[in-house]
């Protein structure tokens, strides 16, 4: 039969998939400019979202554009791994909902730490 395997197994498979010889480098907007063409992870503050695209605030407060399929229920904040496209904004491939309460803050300094000099403890 044709039916999708269970959300579990594809989750594995998925992992299986995935390169990591190229890790998604924590970013926020200022780091973004800097890893254009690559693959990177962030969480945006949806703003606006219709269809196709969301607008959201990085967590140093500047508004990035994240494109591609985003879950129909999307929470406040949203985690998004994906290729950075623009230094403005992002393809993405995997969106998580991290809920309506997160620490920006606290996120913001992990994307400063994997941007800096602990970059090697990050890829």
């Amino acid at each position: 039969s044709n039916s999708p395997a269970p959300f579990s197994l594809q989750l594995i498979i998925h992992t299986l998939d995935m390169d990591m010889s190229n890790p998604a480098v924590f970013v926020n907007a200022e780091f973004l400019k800097e890893h254009v063409g690559r693959k990177v992870r962030t969480v945006v503050q949806v703003v606006q979202s219709d269809g196709d695209k969301v607008i959201g605030k990085s967590t140093d407060e500047i508004q990035l554009v994240v494109k591609g399929n985003p879950p129909n229920a999307l929470s406040t904040f949203v985690e998004v791994i994906g290729i950075a496209d623009t230094i403005q904004s992002i393809e993405a491939e995997i969106w998580t909902n991290f809920g309506d309460t997160f620490d920006v803050n606290s996120y913001d300094k992990v994307c400063r730490l994997a941007n800096g000099d602990y970059k090697h403890l990050f890829i």
